[in-house]
Order: C-alpha cells, then sequence, then structure tokens
C-alpha cells in the first residue's frame, strides 16, 4: 500500500492512464482529499465503484493514526500522530553536522517504539486558524531549550507525511472555519529536509489544494546558510523565519549547539540575501529565557545586530518543558526587553503562548507520551 498523498498530480495522471481512466480523475481525487475532506475511498462517489476498488487496493489516504488529540481552552488543538512503524518512506536523515541536505541510511525500525510526529491547530480571536507542523521525525539541532532534540533524530518525514498533518488539522476545523496560514515550526529542521517540504507547501498553496496564500506560509530555520541561500536562488515565495535566541555567538552556541560550527555573521549574510533576491523582509525569532537573554545587555546588542536590516522581531516568552532549567520571564521582562528593540528602531512583535495547558510546545507531547 502506498499513501496517496506521496503521488503529484502528474503520478496520479499517468496512474489513471495507465489504468484505462480519463486523466481528470487525478482531479477528482485531489478535491475530494483537499476540499472535501474525505476520508475514506467510499465516500468518493463520482468516481466508478471499480475504480474506488483499485484505488483502495493500492493506495492510503492516511498513513499515520492519531495517537492523541488534545484540545486547550484557548481553542488550540495538538495531535501526536503515529507514523506506520517499519516504514521508512524516507530514509534519509541529517546526522549532527548541520550541512544542509546531508544523508546517511536510517537506522532500522522496531525496539524504540513508534515514530510520532505532533502538529498544532492555533485559533486567534479574529477567526483566524493557522497550523504548525513538523518536518522530521525528531531533530537534529539539540537547541538546549527545545523537547524535540531531547529524543534525537531519526528520519525525515515525506512530502505525503508532511501534507497529512495539515489535513487532519483541516478535519479539526468547525463548518464555518478556513485555514489561513501555516508556519513549519514543530518538529525538526526544514531546510534539513528542503526536497520533500517543498511539494508540501505547493498543494498547500495550490488553488486545487488548500488554497493557502503564499504570504502566509513561513519556514522557520535555526539558520542553514546553504538552505537559506537555495531558497534566495528559488525565489522562495514564503516567508523565512530565523530562530536567532541569541545575540552574540558565545550565548547563542550555548543555547544552540549548532551555532558552533556556523556562526550568526554567515547566517545574517544569508538571510540579507534572502531579502536581496526575494524583496521578503525575514522574521527572526528569539525565544525569551528568564535570566539567561533577556536582560538589557542582550537586547542592545540585538539592536546592533539587526539595525538597517529589514526585518520583524518577534519576541515569544518560553514555553516551560518538563526536565528543562530553563523559565519564562516575567511579563515585566518582555516589556522591557521589546521596548528596547523599538527604540532601536526595530520593529518587534510578543508572541502570546498558547495551548500551554496541553504541552503545545514542539515535541512535549511527543516526549510525556512516551515516557507513560
Amino acid at each position: 500500500m502506498r499513501p496517496i498523498l506521496d503521488q503529484s498530480v502528474q503520478q496520479l495522471r499517468t496512474w489513471m492512464l495507465e489504468h484505462d481512466q480519463p486523466a481528470y480523475r487525478a482531479a477528482q481525487i485531489r478535491q475530494w482529499i483537499f476540499a472535501r475532506r474525505a476520508s475514506s475511498w467510499e465516500q468518493m462517489t463520482d468516481l466508478p465503484r471499480g475504480l474506488r476498488e483499485q484505488l483502495a487496493s493500492e493506495f492510503d489516504i492516511w498513513s499515520a493514526e492519531i495517537a492523541v488529540h488534545r484540545t486547550d481552552a484557548d481553542g488550540t488543538e495538538k495531535l501526536l500522530l503515529t507514523l506506520a512503524d517499519g516504514r521508512a518512506l524516507n530514509p534519509d536523515v541529517v546526522p549532527g553536522a548541520p550541512a544542509c541536505g546531508s544523508r546517511v541510511a536510517a537506522p532500522a525500525a522496531g525496539g524504540k517504539g513508534p515514530l510520532q510526529i505532533e502538529c498544532v491547530l492555533l485559533r486567534d480571536d479574529k477567526g483566524h486558524c493557522g497550523m504548525c507542523i513538523s518536518t522530521q521525525v525528531g531533530c537534529a539541532m539539540k537547541c538546549a531549550f527545545c523537547a524535540t532534540g531531547l529524543g534525537g533524530m531519526t528520519r525525515n518525514l515525506s512530502t505525503g507525511e508532511i501534507l497529512e498533518q495539515m489535513l487532519q488539522l483541516q478535519r479539526l476545523l468547525k463548518a464555518e472555519e478556513r485555514l489561513s496560514h501555516v508556519v513549519c515550526m514543530g518538529m525538526g529542521e526544514p531546510l534539513a529536509n528542503l526536497d520533500r517540504l517543498m511539494p508540501a507547501l505547493a498543494a498547500a498553496a495550490a488553488k486545487d489544494g488548500l488554497g493557502i496564500g503564499v504570504r502566509k506560509i513561513t519556514i522557520s530555520t535555526v539558520g542553514l546558510p546553504a538552505g537559506i541561500r537555495r531558497l534566495a536562488e528559488q525565489n522562495c515565495p514564503y516567508h523565512l523565519a530565523v530562530s536567532l535566541h541569541a545575540p552574540n555567538d558565545t550565548l547563542r552556541t550555548r543555547l544552540m549547539p549548532t551555532n558552533r560550527h556556523i556562526g550568526i555573521e554567515p547566517i545574517m549574510a544569508a538571510a540579507d540575501e534572502y531579502f536581496e533576491k526575494t524583496g521578503r523582509r525575514v522574521t527572526y525569532e528569539y525565544i525569551l529565557l528568564a535570566g539567561v537573554n533577556d536582560g538589557v545587555n542582550e537586547a542592545g546588542q540585538l539592536v546592533a545586530l539587526l539595525r538597517g536590516r529589514p526585518s520583524l522581531v518577534n519576541l515569544i516568552p518560553y514555553n516551560p518543558v518538563h526536565g528543562l532549567k530553563f523559565r519564562t520571564p516575567h511579563p515585566r521582562a518582555v516589556a522591557r526587553f521589546g521596548e528596547i528593540l523599538e527604540q532601536g528602531g526595530l520593529t518587534v512583535a510578543i508572541r502570546h503562548r498558547k495551548g500551554a495547558r496541553i504541552n503545545a510546545a514542539c515535541g512535549q507531547l511527543r516526549r510525556n507520551a512516551a515516557a507513560s
């Protein structure tokens, strides 16, 4: 059985022709899955019964199972998805070195429990519904404050597995709700899996897909210069968010070990190139950790680093992770940090915490489930 979501439109058309079916059946299937939210082949009633039976014998619509579904009072919903054990749909994994596109064989499945990933549906008070999706099973970046890296890195997700997260979250929407944006800020490093991610995002943006505007799609990265330059060369239509989290190399290396092999300046140079070639300003994500990177000195250094660069600074008060020492700063400290940045001429946004009661921070739910 093959996941239907890993088949491109052209591949579906070819399959139809090979099975003596008109090519337009591929568009019908796509409409059923993306627009009409079908969960079985039997629901696709405008397809001949024989074709439905043949599709059911060769393709799965869903390749993952919902292991946990949690809902917060603020409207946030989080899914923990269990992937098909033993089926390495994409055996490429990214080793500890931060080189974009590195590949080694995946470890054999089994013995370590099911492969699981997380995705989140986020609602705001304006009626917008966004989603945060994962791109890898685990993460090799090992950021000190993140729950995902604690479990190590297993493999990249396939295009279909990335798309399936979006469709599973779409099924949680009320009749009057629509998906407004998507952020690749879940488990994993998106730029280390661009070959599978970009087709998934293209389907999310397509009119016959999820119809999400390209300016409403964000790719977040710890800062892999080669990957950023690749996006720039392709004139990527999506927003780029760089997870900075520190204004100097000493502190950033302490918080994000991959920085030891890269350094802030090469990241900034690649981000500058992205702006020059695409015309889209870069967002710099900055998680505020109490007593670590939220002081006046750090704020001043961040102003010096970003002054003159067309950018948005997204301040994120830390969402605590059980077992890690980091704490959420007091709201006064968050406000003071933001004020210093604004006085320095930077554009600032403060992200309000969502889903704190359901372990919505990246990697928390999977870690808790594994421990139980």
